[in-house]
């Protein structure tokens, strides 16, 4: 089946979703986006007593209940302490790479709703200076922020409103290239809520409907394991919209729809992985069916805690993960396509 998905939609609506904030937990700027977006599609969102919104579809079959998961949260920092100094200590949201997040922009924000850019770097700061600056392992006793006030004291930091516990997000500096190459930090998993939002709007132009009723879930807590775990009573499939990997053990490239077999816990289900295949095959997209190290989605959070559901993956392959990211339009249209056949029954 030839489905063509808005890419240029796609591109426009990842670049306000991943700039705007949202790591581990933090969903103050980010609801408000989801919301427009909702609306604009004449949906609304609903939440359940985590904060997890949704947005609910009708289906040709309301007999039967499926979700789609991708999950809203990034990795991020908070804030560990202020040092004398004025200087802002961190802990890890979600399994950042430090390596790659020296020298970035970050912004601190409060409780009170301000925020506050700096810069994120080492304590050995300076070659010039430091005789470990080169050496040095960069982890959260090592990094630090320096805020872009005139601050040198706690007492000058707290004079911000900044407190322990405030959230901090990284800036994500996404371009995309003239030949279809997006770079940019978060897409993990902001491209994968792009995706949901790309496909609404073909089924919005095409007057299409999912085959059964039909949960987008938007979670705030995958990237710390348990996003998915609770899930409402009637949903009997979930299916993660995530990022693939690209290693030496996958087959997966930045230009296909990556189906995942088996996370760092378990298989997915046999027959909706099949299934996925069968989407993926019906919908001539490029795809690989690969199996991930060290990596975990809220499908298997969701069959983890409990819940009587069949689980499933899949979604783009990126290099760099959990660091600035690289992945194609065409591996990111390929997973659009796919969800596409997977809503509709293909």
């Amino acid at each position: 089946m030839n489905l063509r998905p808005d890419m240029t939609y796609f591109q426009q609506c990842f670049h306000e979703l991943v700039n705007t904030p949202s790591p581990v937990g933090y969903y103050r700027e980010f609801n408000p986006v989801l919301e427009k977006y909702a609306r604009s599609f004449g949906h609304s969102l609903t939440f359940d007593r985590r904060g997890t919104p949704y947005i609910a579809l009708d289906g040709e079959d309301n007999s039967k209940t499926v979700m789609i998961g991708a999950h809203s949260d990034t990795v991020g920092f908070i804030v560990r302490r202020v040092d004398p100094d004025g200087r802002i200590r961190v802990r890890n949201l979600g399994g950042i790479n430090f390596a790659s997040v020296e020298g970035e922009t970050v912004t601190v924000h409060t409780r009170d709703g301000r925020s506050y850019t700096g810069l994120f770097a080492c304590q050995s700061h300076s070659v010039h200076v430091f005789d470990d600056a080169k050496t040095l392992e960069r982890n959260e006793n090592t990094m630090m922020i320096l805020l872009d006030e005139r601050v040198s004291s706690k007492e000058q930091v707290y004079a911000l409103g900044i407190r322990n516990g405030d959230p901090i997000s990284v800036e994500p500096r996404d371009e995309v290239t003239a030949n279809g190459y997006l770079k940019s930090r978060f897409i993990d998993n902001k491209a994968a809520v792009a995706a949901c939002f790309t496909m609404l709007k073909y089924l919005a132009d095409t007057g299409c409907k999912p085959k059964y009723r039909t949960l987008l879930a938007f979670p705030y807590t995958e990237e710390i394991g348990f996003g998915g775990t609770y899930v409402p009573v009637e949903v009997s499939e979930y299916v993660a919209i995530d990022i693939g990997l690209i290693g030496p053990d996958q087959e997966g490239d930045e230009y296909k729809v990556s189906i995942c077999a088996k996370d760092n816990a378990a298989p997915y289900d046999y027959d909706l992985t099949s299934r996925l295949i069968g989407c993926a095959e019906k919908a001539d997209c490029d795809y690989a069916v690969d199996i991930f190290y060290r990596y975990g989605t809220d499908g298997n959070a969701a069959v983890r805690a409990g819940n009587d559901l069949r689980a499933a993956a899949f979604g783009m392959a990126v290099y760099c993960s959990h660091g600035r990211e690289r992945t194609h339009m065409t591996g990111l249209e390929n997973t659009v396509k796919l969800l596409l056949a997977y809503v509709m029954g293909l």
